[in-house]
């Protein structure tokens, strides 16, 4: 039997609509609402594995053997089946080293392959940097739908690349009346920040006013949403403190929130994409010793392991944080009153990639983009 299958660049993708953010909102809708009904598999023995990860030693007496660096260095493997209409199978492969950005190359460089469920034949091999980009964008964005206040005015992107840049474009299309944009970059005269200024001007004229801030709590004071999107390594985090933050905001973060008075949590709304996901983050500090079996010394820096350590230390109940999920399919509420303060983690899961994958995938058949390549006529043994 003959397979084919589908290679699509990022020329490709772009042009089979993969920084659609409206098109992209309401994938991640149906992908969140499918995992709360349980029609997906991760890997691992029992379904629920985020993926498996390479991390290159510090040291080898092996010569010329491959080592850690510098922050970042890994090869991620991310398999998932996802139901509902999508039905398939699938898996991101990356891989990431913070050097690259002295070749001029992404920090990570990543590729989606989607499978037929049934055969295991490949359906598809994708340049995924921007597929991915934009599903981690759009994922606080369908979540705001739910959670931010929609009189929102002033949004604060903290860490302006290419993640934030694609939730931004998330967020202009469910957040109408935003006037004012915060920047958080390294510095004032930070590259990406001045980027993305330039970017906000060219393509959102209805943006009254653009300020690059001086600090953390310049960025997060006054704030109406707060989209946290940094990749800094722990050292050069900066701690975020809950009284810079308004009543009423909403605060979302896809990477590194830095934060010690745990307690503060307990009266904010805490919502995340997956809680099992934080629990396994958890498990794995314990494992390499930073902390103990009740995470006392609280090296981690992401903020659904936060809300796991409440849980964990009787200072919060298992209730108390929401999944996303339940609250698009209408088993929790989402905000609920003007004034709440809602904290939401957003660490992303494979789905995401197959779901979005899967709709790219198919426009590109629609429009006839791509390349067909062939594995093989018949297989030459069976």
């Amino acid at each position: 039997m003959k397979i084919d299958f589908l290679y699509l660049n990022e020329k490709n993708m772009i042009d089979a609509g993969v920084l659609d953010a409206g098109r992209c909102i309401e994938t991640m809708r149906e992908t969140l609402s499918l995992f709360g009904k349980k029609d997906f598999l991760l890997g691992g023995p029992k379904g629920d594995e985020h993926g498996l990860q390479m991390n290159f030693p510090q040291k080898s007496d092996i010569e010329d053997f491959p080592l850690d660096d510098g922050p970042d260095r890994r090869f991620m493997a991310m398999p998932a089946y996802l139901g509902g209409r999508f039905h398939i199978a699938g898996q991101k492969y990356y891989g990431s080293n913070s050097h690259n950005s002295e070749l001029k190359l992404p920090r990570s460089i990543l590729m989606v392959t989607l499978s037929d469920v049934n055969t295991g034949a490949p359906k598809a091999i994708m340049s995924a940097n921007l597929l991915s980009a934009m599903r981690t964008g759009a994922m606080p964005a369908m979540a705001a739908t739910y959670l931010a206040n929609k009189d929102s005015k002033v949004l604060s992107l903290i860490g302006p690349g290419v993640i934030n840049k694609c939730a931004l474009m998330c967020y202009m299309t469910v957040l109408p009346e935003l006037e004012e944009i915060k920047l958080r970059g390294s510095s004032k005269t930070s590259k990406t920040a001045l980027e993305m200024k330039k970017f906000i001007e060219e393509n959102y004229p209805q943006i009254k006013k653009i300020v690059i801030c001086d600090s953390l709590e310049e960025a997060c004071r006054d704030a109406d949403v707060v989209s946290e999107a940094m990749s800094v390594s722990k050292e050069n985090m900066e701690e975020f403190h809950k009284e810079w933050f308004k009543p009423g905001a909403t605060v979302f973060s896809m990477g590194s929130f830095y934060y010690k008075k745990f307690d503060d949590f307990l009266d904010t709304k805490m919502v995340v994409d997956n809680y099992g996901m934080y629990e396994k983050y958890m498990s794995n500090f314990i494992a390499r010793g930073p902390v103990d079996e009740f995470g006392n010394k609280r090296e981690w820096c992401i903020m659904g392991i936060h809300f796991v350590h409440l849980v964990n230390t009787n200072k919060a109940k298992r209730e108390d944080v929401i999944n996303i999920c339940d609250i698009v399919n209408g088993i929790s509420e989402g905000r609920q009153s003007h004034d709440e303060i809602v904290m939401c983690s957003i660490g992303g899961m494979p789905l995401e990639d197959l779901s979005w994958g899967y709709d790219c995938y198919n426009k590109a058949l629609e429009l006839g983009i791509g390349t067909i390549l062939n594995l093989w006529d018949e297989p030459f043994m069976l």
